[in-house]
């Protein structure tokens, strides 16, 4: 939703096209030619697709811009873009320079983080920590682990921590993402992980820091309980309505819309 409403608050001529939840079979039979048709009749293509890469492999067939939304289990880089502003937002300063990002939830098949994880990696932020929170089946992949490695140079700090009550007492950024049952191939897989970390307003209240932030991609199940939406800690909703100005500005940035 925040991608059509800033395409067409940002620029008349700016129609943008979303592959949203792509036939897997599909779309991987005709991706290419299904990128040259759109091409036509469009001047940024927003992709969104089931299969991880797929956005890479539109961006190689395509003559236009092509901005991923979301890769399967892989990335979504401008929801990390949006999450980094926000981040900024809530905290100013240079954060999360000096800061404890801690991030909950499914790190497997969780792009969001996968996206942000990296970001952050790639970025002068002095002494920033990442701090894993997640049951031993969705663990941040080590790919993930090992990139962020290799960029800093082992500078920043990566742990992983088994309760969140414990992991919030360090936290600055609280990013949470739900465990998604469409990502399990066994439904007993996923109800045995399906709300092993719940964010609640007690747990907020007697662990976490007076100034800090709570983050979420949204849409939520359970993992953040809704009597922590008044604290004014939780920020995603502003979260939310950040993501359409980011995404105008990339939009901008993709047209060659000079700054006004």
């Amino acid at each position: 939703m925040s991608r059509k409403h800033a395409g067409k608050s940002e620029h008349e001529r700016a129609i943008v096209v979303g592959v949203l939840d792509a036939d897997r079979r599909r779309v991987a039979r005709a991706g290419r030619c299904c990128c040259r048709c759109m091409e036509c009749y469009c001047d940024v293509l927003v992709l969104r697709h089931p299969v991880k890469g797929s956005a890479d492999e539109a961006a190689l067939a395509a003559s236009i811009p092509v901005l991923n939304a979301g890769d399967g289990t892989g990335e979504h880089p401008t929801q990390a873009l949006l999450d980094l502003y926000t981040i900024r937002a809530e905290l100013g300063g240079e954060a999360p320079a000096g800061k404890t990002v801690t991030l909950v939830g499914d790190l497997k098949n969780g792009r969001t983080v996968h996206s942000l994880a990296m970001l952050i990696s790639r970025g002068d932020f002095k002494g920033v920590r990442l701090c894993y929170v997640t049951p031993p089946e969705l663990r941040m992949p080590d790919y993930i682990k090992d990139h962020i490695k290799k960029t800093t140079g082992g500078a920043l700090e990566q742990k992983e921590e088994g309760d969140l009550a414990t992991a919030l007492k360090s936290a600055d950024v609280v990013y949470v993402t739900r465990v998604q049952k469409e990502r399990f191939e066994k439904e007993e897989d996923y109800d045995k992980v399906k709300g092993a970390y719940v964010l609640t307003a007690a747990l907020l209240t007697a662990h976490a820091k007076a100034k800090m932030a709570v983050l979420h991609p949204l849409p939520r199940v359970d993992e953040i309980a809704t009597d922590c939406d008044d604290d004014p800690r939780a920020a995603y909703f502003r979260q939310m309505k950040n993501g359409m100005y980011v995404r105008m500005a990339l939009l901008a940035l993709a047209l060659g819309v000079p700054p006004p």
